[in-house]
């Protein structure tokens, strides 16, 4: 049996509901020695020590030296690395890609950028990084999790033969099939309430429909900045009471609030500064509930979710077109049933989480070999 490669992981933020992908990866992956957080430069552990304890000495230090203190931290990491024989570092995010490269250059080991959507497009993460010009030269491979993320990269010069594209994967016993069927015509909904994920544009959608058929109803599951102006919006509208805001549920919570729906909604859109979903892990979940999904053309939707055969597409803002598919999916049980099963099927054959982590592991490997 070949042995996994010895393996850190740096992952700019710590506990982090919205970020299941990432600790996927620090629970599956195989030879993970080393996990570094808080900051795209990390300055602490998985247990939450800093690296460079902000002592008098080490001030001293860097002032007597000259050396500024994130020239100490990188370092510091670097010296982590060899400690621990480290063959090759997993960076989330292209900026911690970016941030990693000194690191991973003093100590001698590989590194592989795991992009993962708002870093891919993003117009000042581009200018701030110069279109990662050093990460896509340097790393030993780079992941995306969408088509159009991989396309992005391409333009922006990445190398074909280190370009690689894995999509997510979920927890098709945790997440198990449900019948939408059989389930009243709920909805439901689950994400941050940032501007890509535009959570009033669905409750929008969402009157429309619900104004032809009042016996519909709306969960929309989450946190985040858009919360209390949604709030605002289904209270102007009179949709309290129709629409529940229950904040951030668990993955348990998820699944059990999915298999009482009738299907999936989310009205992503390019939000004004180019921010992208990738591919959302919502979506995947909801397909291994069987559940259809309702959506919008963005980024990774259309690559997983097959229109009028796993759920309905539709253009980015087009709110009659997403009110014509949540009133179709009301009324017609059995259709819904259909693309439920569709998507159960695509969820288990190709979304599994250990196939997903596979890959990843498969990617890595190879850098490590480079």
């Amino acid at each position: 049996m070949t042995t996994a490669a010895r393996l850190c992981v740096v992952s700019p933020n710590r506990n982090v509901y919205s970020e299941t992908f990432i600790a996927a990866h620090s629970e599956r992956l195989q030879g993970l020695e080393l996990v570094l957080t808080d900051g795209h430069l990390p300055r602490r552990d998985a247990d939450g020590a800093l690296l460079l304890p902000p002592t008098l000495a080490r001030r001293v230090a860097s002032r007597l030296m000259r050396t500024p203190p994130e020239a100490l931290l990188e370092r510091r990491i670097a010296r982590l690395l060899k400690r621990h024989r480290i063959d090759v570092v997993l960076a989330e995010y292209g900026p911690t890609g970016e941030a990693m490269l000194g690191p991973c250059r003093r100590a001698g080991v590989p590194l592989v950028v795991h992009f993962h959507g708002v870093d891919a497009f993003h117009v000042k993460l581009l200018k701030d990084h110069a279109n990662y010009r050093r990460i896509l030269k340097e790393a030993a491979a780079v992941v995306v999790v969408s088509r159009e993320m991989e396309r992005q990269l391409l333009e922006l010069g990445a190398d074909r033969a280190r370009l690689h594209y894995n999509c997510y994967g979920i927890d098709v016993e945790r997440f198990r099939a449900g019948r939408p069927d059989q389930a009243p015509p709920h909805f439901i909904a689950v994400g941050r309430f940032v501007d890509k994920k535009a959570p009033h544009l669905t409750v929008l959608a969402f009157h429309q429909a619900w104004r032809r058929d009042p016996s519909m109803r709306l969960t929309i599951a989450g946190t985040g900045p858009l919360w209390d102006s949604t709030r605002q919006l289904v209270a102007a509208l009179g949709l309290e009471g129709v629409v529940d805001l229950p904040g951030v549920l668990t993955p348990s919570q998820v699944a059990e609030r999915m298999a009482a729906s009738r299907a999936f909604v989310q009205h992503s859109v390019v939000s004004a500064d180019n921010d992208h979903e990738g591919t959302p892990l919502s979506v995947l979940e909801a397909m291994a509930c069987a559940l259809p999904v309702v959506a919008t053309r963005h980024a990774g939707i259309p690559d997983v979710v097959e229109h009028e055969r796993s759920g309905l597409l539709s253009a980015e803002r087009d709110l009659d077109a997403m009110a014509d598919h949540l009133q179709r999916l009301a009324a017609d049980p059995a259709l819904a049933w259909r693309m439920g099963r569709a998507g159960r099927s695509s969820a288990e054959r190709q979304h599994r989480v250990e196939d997903s982590v596979a890959r990843l592991s498969a990617i890595i490997a190879g850098a490590a070999r480079r």
